[in-house]
C-alpha cells in the first residue's frame, strides 16, 4: 500500500478522526485530509511522531520493503501476462516499469519481468528487435547482469549473449560468456532432496526431484534440436532426420509437451523443402498448441504444482504471424501453396490476435 492508503488504514483502526490526528500533530486537518487523498504528503519532520501515533513504524508508513519474494513476484508475473491480453504490451510495459520503479533493487523482479515481456513480444505479431521496447528490455537485462545474485546474473548475461550472438557481435558475447560460472561440482537440487527424504518430507523431496527431472530433461530435447540445426545447415540431412527422431522420443519417455516434437518435424522439413512434410507437421502443430500441456498428469511429475497457462496460443499467434510475414523469406515457398494457406486462415480465429 502507499503511505495515504496506510495513514487512512491505521487512523481507521485506531479510531481517530482526521480532525484528532490533525490536533495531536498540531496541523490543520484539510492537510490530513490532502494526505490521505495523496494530494500532499506529511512533512519529514512529522514522520516519526505521525508513525507513532497510528502505532507502526517509519517502514510500514513509507511502504518500505527491500525486495518482493519470489511467491509476490509470481503473483506480478502473472498480473503483466492478463495485463497484455486485455490491454495489450504498451500497458503491460507501463504496469512493468511502474512495479520497477516501485522496486528499483530488486534483481530477480528485474530478470523476470524482462524474460515475461520479451516473452510476451515474442508471442505476438513484433518481433523483439524490431519492437520499441528492445533497448528498454536489454538494459534490463543488463542491469540484472549487474546483480550479487549468480544466478540473476548468469541467466541475464545467458539472454545478452544470445542478443549479442543474432547481432553477430562475437566479441562482446565471448566476454560474458567467459564471466559465467562453470557447473558445480556437486548437485544442490540432489543433495536438497536427499535431505528433505531423510527428514521424512517426502512430498517436498519428490518435488525437488521431479522438477530437477523436468529442467534437464528439456535441457536435453533443446540441446537435440540445436544439433538438428547443426546438421541441417552442414547438409546432413540424414543425420539430422536420426537427431529429430532422437529428440522425439526423448519428448515421449520423459512426457515433455508433445508439440515440440511436430515444430521439430516442421523445422526440419522446412529445411528440406519439402512442402507435403510442412503441411503434415503443420496439422499436428498447430492443434497441438491450442492443447493445454499438463505435466503433472504424468507419473514424473506428480508432485509439481503446474498452472496451466495460455503460452501455447501465444505461441500459435507467433508463428501464424511469422509464416505470414512476406519479409520472412525462409516460408516463401510455403506461402504459395494454397492447402498451407486455408490451414492458417482457419487458425487465426482461433486466437486472439494482438
Amino acid at each position: 500500500m502507499k503511505i495515504n492508503e496506510i495513514i487512512r488504514q491505521k487512523r481507521t483502526e485506531k479510531g481517530y478522526t482526521q480532525e484528532q490526528i490533525a490536533s495531536f500533530l498540531g496541523v490543520s486537518a484539510p492537510a490530513v485530509n490532502k494526505w490521505e487523498k495523496a494530494i500532499s504528503y506529511p512533512d519529514i519532520t512529522l514522520l516519526p511522531a505521525l508513525a507513532r501515533l497510528l502505532g507502526t513504524d517509519l517502514n510500514t508508513l513509507l511502504s518500505f520493503q527491500d525486495d518482493l519474494t519470489k511467491e509476490e513476484i509470481g503473483i506480478f508475473i502473472n498480473e503483466l501476462v492478463s495485463i497484455a491480453d486485455t490491454e495489450g504490451i504498451d500497458a503491460a510495459f507501463h504496469m512493468a516499469q511502474d512495479k520497477l520503479h516501485e522496486y528499483p533493487t530488486c534483481d530477480l523482479l528485474l530478470l523476470n519481468t524482462a524474460l515475461t515481456l520479451e516473452g510476451l513480444i515474442i508471442m505476438s505479431k513484433t518481433t523483439v528487435q524490431n519492437c520499441r521496447y528492445a533497448a528498454d528490455i536489454e538494459e534490463m537485462y543488463t542491469r540484472a547482469s549487474k546483480s550479487c545474485d549468480p544466478a540473476v546474473s548468469s541467466h541475464a548475461k545467458a539472454m545478452l549473449i544470445s542478443k549479442h550472438r543474432k547481432r553477430k557481435e562475437f566479441d562482446a558475447a565471448r566476454r560474458l560468456l567467459n564471466e559465467l560460472p562453470d557447473t558445480t561440482l556437486y548437485n544442490k537440487k540432489q543433495l536438497e532432496a536427499t535431505l528433505c527424504q531423510e527428514e521424512g518430507n517426502l512430498e517436498q523431496a519428490a518435488q525437488i526431484i521431479e522438477g530437477k527431472i523436468l529442467s534437464e530433461i528439456s535441457g536435453v530435447q533443446s540441446a537435440l534440436f540445436t544439433l538438428v540445426e547443426i546438421a541441417v545447415k552442414e547438409h546432413h540431412l540424414s543425420e539430422a532426420e536420426q537427431l529429430t527422431e532422437i529428440a522425439k522420443e526423448t519428448g515421449r519417455l520423459f512426457d515433455l509437451w508433445d508439440c515440440n516434437s511436430h515444430i521439430a518435424d516442421f523445422q526440419l522439413a522446412v529445411a528440406q523443402r519439402d512442402t507435403g512434410e510442412c503441411l503434415r507437421a503443420l496439422e499436428k502443430m498447430l492443434p497441438g498448441l491450442c492443447q493445454e500441456w499438463k505435466p503433472d498428469h504424468s507419473p514424473l511429475y506428480l508432485h509439481l504444482s503446474m498452472k496451466g497457462t495460455n503460452m501455447g496460443s501465444r505461441m500459435l499467434s507467433g508463428i501464424l504471424n511469422e509464416l505470414e510475414d512476406t519479409e520472412n523469406h525462409e516460408y516463401d515457398f510455403l506461402r504459395e501453396d494454397t492447402r498451407i494457406q486455408n490451414l492458417l486462415d482457419q487458425y487465426h480465429s482461433a486466437v486472439k490476435m494482438p
